[in-house]
């Protein structure tokens, strides 16, 4: 087991070099950047002293440097105008569309970020695996039909739309505004058992229209493989070995069909910030989606640089998670490589 987590924090790391490459080369494929692009319209309204600004801080991050000089101060590697000061110093660089470092850019929105994701995932496993359960161990009932027509509603609704009809309808019968993570008057505010409080009312709208989706897909697909498993011969012969059908469900079919969306848990992650941006645009989620799409458009080059690789960091984590959950729950499954 050490032999492999070594190996796979190596990888690790080779693949985040990669990636923070890919990512930082492609941000700047586009023609200019934000402080280029800000100094055309500087010099387009005469302003000197905003010119002379933007000049000393395209000096002092290394702007006017080859691109690949420019990488390899961004992660910390090459020494920048202040000495080593990149990711791999904790310096997560300066945003330039909001004047501040991008660690007070981001804020709470990381953690915020990471807390509906992880109720997402939550929500995910916990509804669908009953309703699977129930679907497969009784197929062609009217309750496997239910579910099915369910399934198919949920991947067939948009979240966005899903959740416009959602700010409509509770605000118009109940008077609630769902929008956000926690009520206006918390905003900025320190964090108190109200302001709690208020984020874990708030949260529950966010979940079920991020989680729908990704709920429906998995209770068709753990259908699909839970009924494989229910035809294989040994688990015929368990319950033919007088064994009590809901212990021989869980203890074998039900543990095979889980592999897949364990293997999935690398992906499900990142999938969640990327695949969430619209409905965080449209329930003014304070999560990094909305934050990385302006910095996209902006050619924000740091603080996009910094999000895109918040979902690498995630990817590779879960792919890990995944790893040695698989080996814990499919005894086939060995670290080793021996034998």
């Amino acid at each position: 087991m050490i032999r492999f987590l070594s190996r796979r924090v190596v990888t690790m790391a080779v693949t985040l070099l990669i990636i923070s490459a890919l990512v930082f080369f492609i941000i700047k494929l586009p023609p200019g950047d934000f402080l280029t692009n800000q100094i055309a319209e500087l010099r387009a309204q005469g302003e000197s002293a905003s010119i002379a600004k933007a000049e000393f801080l395209i000096r002092q991050y290394g702007l006017d440097k080859p691109a690949w000089q420019q990488y390899l101060v961004w992660i910390g590697v090459m020494p920048g105008p202040n000495g080593f000061s990149g990711l791999l110093q904790g310096d997560w660089g300066w945003s330039f569309e909001y004047d501040k470092p991008v660690v007070e850019v981001i804020g709470d929105a990381l953690w915020l970020t990471l807390l509906v994701n992880l109720a997402v995932v939550i929500f995910i496993h916990v509804v669908s695996i009953p309703i699977a359960i129930y679907s497969a161990t009784r197929q062609y009932s009217v309750g496997d039909y239910l579910a099915t027509f369910i399934g198919y509603i949920g991947l067939a609704t948009p979240s966005f739309l899903l959740a416009l009809i959602l700010l409509y309808y509770m605000n118009r019968w109940f008077g609630i505004s769902i929008g956000g993570l926690y009520d206006a008057q918390y905003s900025g505010e320190p964090w108190t058992w109200d302001k709690t409080q208020s984020l874990l009312s708030h949260l529950v709208v966010p979940t079920v229209v991020i989680g729908l989706g990704g709920t429906a897909a998995m209770i068709r697909r753990m259908r699909a493989n839970l009924l494989d498993e229910l035809g294989k011969q040994y688990y015929v012969t368990a319950k033919a070995k007088g064994l009590e059908p809901t212990k021989a469900l869980l203890k074998y079919p039900f543990r095979m069909s889980l592999n897949p969306f364990i293997a999935d848990i690398g992906n499900l992650l990142p999938h969640l910030v990327s695949g969430s941006v619209l409905v965080s645009l449209v329930l003014s989620l304070p999560t990094v989606g909305p934050i990385l799409l302006s910095a996209l458009k902006s050619q924000d080059q740091f603080l996009a640089g910094f999000i895109l690789m918040f979902v690498a960091v995630l990817t590779v984590v879960g792919m890990l998670i995944s790893d040695l959950l698989l080996a814990w729950l499919d005894p086939r499954i060995r670290m080793g490589g021996g034998r």
